[in-house]
C-alpha cells in the first residue's frame, strides 16, 4: 500500500496542536492555521492531524489548556498564543 501525502500538509515539520475547547471537543490545527477541526474524541483528532501532516507524530503538540479552532486570516497566530 501506497501512502499518498495529502495536500494541505506542507511540510514534515508542520506543528499540529490539539486539546480541548471550552465545550469539551477535541481541536486539531495547525500552527498557521491551515488546516483544522473539530472532533468528538482525541484519538479521531490524533489520527487527522497523522492523515494532514504526513504521518509525523513528533510534530503533533497536545496543549493542557484551552485551545479554540480558529480558522480565521491571520496565520501564525495560534502558534503565538500557545506559547
Amino acid at each position: 500500500m501506497k501512502l499518498v501525502e495529502p495536500p494541505s500538509c506542507s511540510s514534515p515539520s508542520t506543528i499540529v496542536f490539539i486539546g480541548r475547547n471550552r465545550r469539551g471537543q477535541w481541536v486539531a490545527q495547525e500552527q498557521n492555521g491551515l488546516y483544522g477541526g473539530l472532533f468528538v474524541s482525541r484519538a479521531q483528532a490524533i489520527k487527522y492531524a497523522l492523515f494532514e501532516n504526513g504521518q509525523h507524530p513528533e510534530t503533533i503538540v497536545e496543549l493542557p489548556r484551552e485551545i479554540e479552532l480558529d480558522m480565521g486570516k491571520h496565520p501564525g497566530d495560534i502558534a503565538r498564543r500557545a506559547a
